[in-house]
């Protein structure tokens, strides 16, 4: 047997796990049982206690009650819940490389266990816990009031998901939010900087001011939207990303048409942070609350169930008949259990929102076998990256204890590019997972394109049917269904079942009874707000649903009164805008809006949040600067050409002209009435309403 070396070092820090983790885990132990615990004596403990106050990672306290034998208590700080879970790591990892040299010199082989650095390599049991970050309750506790004084940052919606997956395992090996030398490793070549494979930059993206109040090493708090401390955050890293590089490699393009790509420009700060999170407690869902399960929560699920393999399928569209056929092919295929785990958290702009999804799923649930069929939600925020998602949502699957994962054609595609064509090849995304399955740790079970076969009144894969020629193939793209739901028109059973055509009905009337939004825009002067008017009383005369005009200077005047006319300015002012028009729109109602908005990305921002809930029309009322100057009725051009009026869109400011809108209005020598009626006719023939 070769001798052993100590390292005084390394025995330190074992010392300094040891007492860490006895605090996280009991609190209210007396010093001596602490001691104990630890295995030092009561003066070497105090002496211990004292160099971890010093240095930040406890807190010292005085302890009320009738035993004057533990006069003080003690809890970690968020910096010292960071250094329990990187000294973990630590001796985890030389403890690893011990026993492995020991087998060796014993057997003369390697033990063939994953080292702690590669935790994206298949784990021994995929039934075995997997590490959180969260702190103790009693701990977590503490750590709130602590958090209470510290700087802080409101999450945004997409930020929360990220931290939840962070902070329950979902995103293992990750301890926190990338660092900018891990930013850089994932963006170039999917990788950490350890070497772990991990394809998607996780950041907590921020603006300018908040970021140039920090100091490398601060602890702040993340908050939920209502003001809610779920975690901290020790900002070890504080940069600038280029984001056109990360466009480009990530998503394959830096094209705005992507919708993750006009995120990242429009929408996230200018600064990148990143550090260890600590986390306190798990963001509230008050929905669908008992389908939603932590990977700990799941792996304890299959562990009661006896599953050792499952196979997970990724939905973030209702379940349809072809759907069935494919979850029970896969299943059969990999000879597993079936775990549908659709995604609840962020999907792409115009899906069908995530409720109505949920009750589609309860509804069909029940054609599934109970005893090898199970449904958890997963609060993931997509990005619609294609060939990276899919490693992405391979390797969550992995931490929430999966062995099997199906990957579909055009996996998390985004759709089209600026130039009309698909963002990714059909099977760009099967391909890159194929190539990482490995080192994933989950087995792909390839997406089969299943169409109805008529005469054999069954699903079959497209690629597997031999007499093409000879049988009625029948599919229904998304796209049809859509319209279809739209019109009110038939779907087949042979497509999908009742009860999801019943809830999508419910969400999706027929479109001459959804709400919707008509949206002018154009220069001052061009005759917006006088058509707006027009085809409001045109719309009342109908009847049938309410009829709102968002003015732009009623707006003005009601809504943004303390507004100046910056670019800023003018974009919240549109922005608030789009927020009333999309409200009217989900109760069912009209939205006319007369604003000049001048700026592309904040009119397809509107697009956006409108799209969720019913029909956005643009209409550009298309009047020449020169005929807008020469009505001029108010004077402002004439005051904007002398330099009274700064940033004048036409004159000092740009105006995107809007590049495919719903409806081109020419107004010079038409009259108002009838560029009223273009506008009625353009709904009609959208099936808004009725003609």
């Amino acid at each position: 047997m070769s001798l052993q070396t100590t390292n005084p070092k390394s025995d330190e820090e074992d010392l300094l796990f040891r007492l860490l983790r006895q605090l996280d885990v009991a609190p209210e132990a007396s010093q001596r049982a602490t001691a104990a615990a630890v295995g030092i004596s009561l003066g070497r403990l105090n002496a211990q206690l004292r160099a971890a106050a010093d240095a930040g990672l406890i807190t010292i306290s005085d302890r009320a009650g009738p035993d004057k034998r533990q006069r003080f208590a003690y809890s970690l700080t968020a910096r010292g819940a960071v250094e329990k879970v990187r000294l973990t790591d630590q001796f985890l990892a030389r403890k690893l490389a011990e026993y492995d040299a020991l087998h060796a010199e014993l057997t003369g082989s390697a033990s063939g266990l994953v080292p702690i650095k590669h935790r994206t390599h298949p784990m021994q049991n995929n039934l075995a816990p997997i590490p959180e970050l969260y702190v103790s309750y009693e701990s977590a506790q503490k750590l709130k009031v602590e958090a209470g004084d510290l700087v802080s940052w409101d999450l945004t919606p997409r930020q929360i998901c990220d931290l939840e997956l962070l902070m329950n395992g979902g995103f293992n090996p990750l301890k926190g939010f990338l660092t900018e030398e891990d930013y850089d490793g994932v963006v170039e070549n999917m990788r950490l900087a350890d070497g772990s494979l991990w394809p998607m930059p996780i950041t907590l993206d921020v603006n300018e001011d908040f970021a140039a109040s920090l100091e490398a090493g601060q602890d702040i708090a993340l908050r939920d939207q209502e003001g809610v401390i779920l975690a901290t955050m020790t900002v070890t890293d504080n940069w600038v990303p280029n984001k056109a590089r990360e466009a480009e490699k990530v998503f394959g393009a830096d094209d705005d048409a992507h919708p993750a790509v006009n995120y990242l420009h429009n929408h996230a700060g200018k600064v990148y942070l990143g550090g260890p999170v600590t986390g306190i407690q798990q963001p509230v869902h008050y929905d669908f609350r008992a389908r939603r399960d932590t990977p700990n929560e799941l792996r304890a699920y299959f562990r009661k169930m006896g599953w050792r393999k499952v196979v997970a399928f990724q939905t973030r569209n209702p379940l349809h008949r072809a759907h069935q056929e494919l979850t029970f092919r896969a299943a059969k295929e990999a000879q597993a259990n079936l775990l549908i785990h659709p995604v609840v958290g962020m999907t792409k702009p115009g899906d069908v929102d995530h409720f109505t999804r949920v009750r589609c799923y309860e509804a069909v649930l029940d054609k599934y076998p109970q005893s090898t069929t199970s449904m958890s939600l997963l609060n993931l925020a997509m990005r619609m990256a294609g060939p990276r998602e899919a490693v992405w949502h391979g390797l969550i699957r992995a931490n929430h204890g999966c062995t099997h994962f199906i990957v579909g054609r055009d996996h998390a595609g985004p759709g089209k590019n600026s130039a009309g064509e698909d963002f990714y090849g059909p099977y760009d995304a099967q391909d890159l997972f194929r190539a990482h399955q490995e080192e994933i740790g989950i087995e792909m079970v390839d997406f089969k394109h299943m169409v109805w076969v008529q005469e054999r009144a069954q699903y079959e894969p497209m690629d597997e049917i031999q007499d093409k020629d000879d049988v009625t193939i029948l599919n229904i793209s998304g796209t049809e269904l859509r319209r279809r739901l739209a019109e009110g028109l038939e779907i087949p059973e042979w497509f999908s079942f009742p009860e999801v055509v019943t809830e999508l009905r419910k969400t999706k009337p027929p479109r001459a009874q959804q709400g919707f939004t008509v949206f002018f825009t154009g220069f001052s002067g061009s005759g917006k707000s006088t058509i707006a008017n027009a085809l409001m009383v045109k719309l009342m005369e109908m009847g049938g649903r309410p009829v709102t005009l968002l003015d732009g200077d009623i707006v003005r005047k009601n809504l943004s009164s303390e507004l100046g006319f910056s670019k800023e300015h003018r974009d919240l002012n549109i922005r608030r805008i789009g927020y009333v028009a999309s409200e009217i729109t989900k109760n069912g109602g009209i939205a006319i809006c007369a604003p000049i908005a001048p700026y592309a990305t904040t009119r397809r921002a509107v697009r956006e949040d409108i799209e969720a809930f019913g029909a956005f029309v643009e209409v550009h009322v298309a009047t020449s600067i020169e005929e807008c100057e020469r009505r001029d009725r108010k004077g402002l051009y004439k005051l904007a050409r002398e330099g009274k009026i700064k940033e004048f869109t036409g004159i000092s400011d740009p105006y995107d002209v809007p590049v495919d809108p719903e409806l081109s209005l020419e107004t010079e020598g038409t009259d108002v009435d009838n560029c009223a009626h273009q506008v009625i006719l353009k709904l009609e023939s959208m099936g808004l309403i009725s003609g």
